[in-house]
């Protein structure tokens, strides 16, 4: 007959470790209920053979990267449903890496497994695999072990993970529309470019015509494209790199996001959709009872952006000295001026840039409202709701920006592509028109 060893709690929320002896582990979880204990881990005790064998590990294929974010959502949706319908943790785990895909998350899944099997918590076997799960996650499945609510944590977390994903699905549909339309518009602007114009310009020799300006404007651009076309693919690919290569730097990666959150149009998206995922995320870990330091380190480093970063730092480091959260936020939520953003604002709009960022770099990323309910959050205790109101709020924002920027950017591309095509076709016909009526 197997042993199982196994930790629980009593009535008084006492922590209780022994073995016992069962048949089947269903039958040991009810034998230690039927003791009037509460469980929270429980696994197969290895004899001292296995222990000094190890177990034998399956050959695995080389794996990239982390875990798609998709993945991990469903995964912990899963996870919190299997919890709740009351299997043991170790179990849930096991059933979901045998339906999962070969690759990290399956991986991190047996990893985590095989960790709690040998007597880690769930939040230390999780810490082991940092790829797949970060400080985040397993800060809330370590505030949910410590309190005992390991199910509602986990549905947090899903809740969490799919409004984000739904967010982030709609900032990237925002912005995959016009990229496209405007990369399949160059390819067949270029290809024109290539081929098209250079016959024209044969039959315009040929028969020795004057060309009017807009003409020989095309065919200008025509020969430079025929030239140098590999600079059209190297020039935007060449800007990419040297944007990475500027925010390897502390200063760099400052002043980039400090320019992207100001920037037309689009800065406001980036600004609003940043603001809702830090609310949404500093209230989860506050709901779940992550201490409030650690909350704020864990927002910020899941800020993905320096200037949020700096702003969580700073309210950090007032509430070390006794401070609340509502005025260090209110404080330090201005950018200020930055070397390296005025050379992006020159470097983009250079005639103008520099006046619209000395116009700009004083706004403030965080609203009065949002300090405000902040300030009502803490003094009721209801901050994690406040943040809550705080991030749907935005999330409500960003989706309605969201829609009006593709709704605008729809009538905009079609009146500029409208145009090239215009250009071309009149700058072609004008001279084939002269060439006709001289045949005539």
């Amino acid at each position: 007959m197997p042993t199982f060893q196994f930790e629980a709690m009593d009535a008084t929320g006492t922590e209780i470790k022994d073995v016992i002896e069962a048949t089947t582990e269903e039958e040991a979880q009810a034998t230690i209920r039927q003791m009037g204990y509460f469980v929270t881990k429980i696994s197969v005790k290895k004899s001292r053979k296995k222990e000094e064998a190890g177990p034998a590990k399956k050959k695995r294929g080389f794996v990239f990267g982390g875990v798609k974010s998709k993945d991990l959502t469903t995964f912990t949706r899963q996870l919190s449903i299997l919890q709740d319908a009351g299997l043991p943790i170790l179990r849930s785990l096991r059933i979901l890496a045998a339906q999962a895909k070969p690759g990290r998350l399956k991986y991190s899944l047996e990893d985590t497994c095989d960790e709690i099997e040998a007597g880690a918590t769930l939040s230390e076997a999780m810490s082991k695999s940092p790829k797949c799960f970060n400080r985040l996650y397993v800060n809330m499945i370590k505030a949910g072990e410590a309190g005992g609510a390991l199910e509602l944590i986990l549905q947090r977390l899903a809740d969490f993970q799919e409004r984000a994903e739904s967010l982030k699905r709609k900032v990237k549909g925002a912005m995959i529309y016009p990229v496209f339309v405007v990369g399949i518009a160059v390819l067949i602007l270029t290809l024109i470019m290539i081929f098209i114009v250079p016959q024209f310009r044969e039959i315009f020799t040929e028969f020795d015509l004057e060309l009017p300006p807009m003409t020989e404007m095309l065919v200008a651009m025509s020969e430079w494209t025929v030239q140098y076309w590999y600079l059209i693919p190297l020039i935007p690919t060449s800007i990419w790199l040297l944007i990475k290569l500027i925010r390897k730097f502390k200063a760099g990666r400052m002043g980039w996001d400090q320019y992207i959150i100001k920037i037309p149009i689009f800065g406001q998206l980036f600004e609003k959709n940043t603001l809702a995922r830090t609310a949404r995320t500093l209230g989860t870990l506050v709901a779940s009872g992550v201490p409030i330091l650690e909350a704020l380190n864990i927002t910020r480093d899941t800020a993905g952006n320096a200037v949020f970063e700096r702003m969580y730092t700073r309210i950090s480091e007032a509430i070390r000295e006794g401070e609340s959260i509502a005025k260090p936020m209110k404080e330090n939520s201005t950018p200020g001026f930055h070397p390296v953003a005025l050379f992006f604002w020159i470097t983009s709009i250079p005639v103008i840039g520099a006046l619209i960022y000395l116009l700009k770099y004083k706004q403030r990323i965080v609203d009065d409202i949002v300090v405000n309910m902040v300030d009502v959050g803490e003094e009721t205790g209801e901050l994690d709701t406040m943040l809550y109101k705080v991030a749907d709020v935005y999330d409500e924002e960003v989706a309605v920006l969201t829609d009006s920027l593709t709704k605008l950017m729809e009538p905009i591309l079609i009146i500029v592509l409208g145009g090239m095509v215009g250009f071309i076709v009149i700058a072609l016909f004008i001279p084939l028109v002269k060439l006709i009526e001289g045949l005539s």
